[in-house]
């Protein structure tokens, strides 16, 4: 059989599996985009065309869209060698009828901007991504006090994103906004215990799976103290109070036995200047062994970890090799381009147990990226599943297939219990 016609048949087969999408930043309530400045608003797209030298006039929210297309476009040239132009070629292809074999020239912009807006205007125009797709559910990124109301949590899957409570507890906004959702005003230990708590009823009883958080490189959890949170409170406030609050949320993990993702290592605002959402970058300080006390002293846990680095991958593939409670979780952000998924799929692949890693999840802002994130993954997975497992003899193409479903969905409904 010729080389590229097995991984043809990987990838085909892999293409007929159900998708279950772990991790996004969709608005179930607005899931699809409206014209073709939703798209092209996607922060890849603004910082890769501002890092090509494109000025930020274009790029402030209360520019015209037309225009931030245009001029998106115009200097799409400039960055076509990316994996993120292929995601957008890949989406005017399946859903706005672009020419296969083409690539996007300037004058294109125009023609796509009023087809989209057609296309995207149809009544069923949310069924028609899911099912070109094949989506089946797709976890959300939740605000502590979202409401959960107005969609179909079944399909749209709950997740209590944390990183406000940890980090913004020091706020009188935050706070006010605890007592709204829970009825607690948070003077002491018990207090807050009191308003998470019911945070997490809440949550569990509108269909969340999971918690998520977000954390910067030189985070170390701890346990919370209540004996010394009034006197903390009094005298610092709340800013130092990150380590144990994050203790907490780890402990009601455990109590509502929820999976808790850690999506590690974002420094943010490294450029100033940035566009939106293009501020934020990693380093190298960053050690898993800063989360160890937390993992021994969580073991009914689920702890899904993404790393920002590839350079990290190693420590990760390590740490769910031992730990029972750690998880590679997909393929994040600065991570999530073809040289990096591939040689930290294989890491994974050929180190953890095959029940333990979540394969991808497309960290979408709208639905249509869910299908050209997930074929990129889709193509790497078949590749390294051909050169590491069929052609060396080590499984059959059928087994082959069932350890990417495996990866691809089998693996978030059991860890997530979806």
């Amino acid at each position: 059989m010729p080389a590229d016609q097995l991984v043809q048949n990987l990838e085909s087969a892999l293409s007929m599996v159900p998708l279950i999408d772990a991790h996004s930043h969709i608005d179930p309530l607005s899931p699809v985009s409206k014209s073709l400045d939703d798209i092209l608003g996607y922060h890849y797209y603004t910082e890769l065309a501002h890092s090509a030298g494109m000025p930020q006039t274009l790029l402030a929210k209360d520019a015209d869209p037309r225009d931030r297309v245009r001029e998106i476009v115009r200097f799409m040239d400039r960055y076509d060698n990316t994996a993120q132009y292929g995601w957008f070629l890949d989406i005017a292809r399946a859903f706005l009828g672009f020419e296969d074999g083409r690539k996007l020239v300037p004058a294109d912009a125009d023609r796509l901007f009023d087809v989209a807006a057609k296309t995207f205007a149809q009544p069923d125009w949310e069924a028609q991504v899911f099912a070109k797709s094949r989506l089946e559910k797709v976890f959300l990124t939740n605000e502590f006090d979202d409401p959960l109301k107005g969609f179909d949590t079944a399909k749209y899957v709950p997740c209590l994103r944390t990183d406000a409570l940890v980090f913004h507890l020091d706020r009188p906004d935050t706070r006010r906004r605890l007592e709204a959702i829970s009825g607690v005003h948070v003077r002491d230990g018990a207090t807050l215990r009191m308003a998470l708590a019911r945070v997490f009823v809440h949550f569990t009883r509108n269909g969340a799976k999971a918690c998520a958080i977000s954390l910067p490189p030189n985070f170390h959890p701890a346990k919370f103290d209540d004996e010394h949170f009034y006197e903390q409170m009094q005298f610092h406030g709340f800013q130092d109070l990150a380590p144990g609050v994050f203790w907490l949320i780890a402990e009601y993990c455990r109590d509502f036995k929820l999976p808790f993702d850690l999506m590690i290592g974002v420094n943010r605002r490294v450029y100033d200047k940035g566009v939106y959402q293009g501020q934020d970058l990693f380093d190298q300080r960053t050690s898993l062994v800063q989360y160890k006390d937390l993992f021994n002293a969580f073991p009914d846990v689920t702890f899904p970890v993404s790393v920002l680095t590839s350079a990290q991958n190693q420590e990760l593939v390590a740490h769910s090799w031992i730990f029972p409670n750690v998880l590679p979780n997909g393929h994040w952000w600065y991570s999530n381009t073809p040289p990096y998924i591939r040689k930290d799929l294989t890491e994974r692949l050929t180190a953890v147990p095959k029940t333990k890693l979540i394969g991808y999840y497309s960290d979408a802002y709208k639905l249509e990226f869910v299908k050209p994130k997930y074929g990129m993954y889709r193509r790497i997975l078949a590749h390294v599943l051909a050169d590491e497992y069929v052609r060396p003899g080590a499984l059959s193409e059928t087994d082959a297939v069932a350890l990417g479903t495996r990866l691809l969905r089998d693996n978030v409904k059991e860890v997530f219990k979806v």
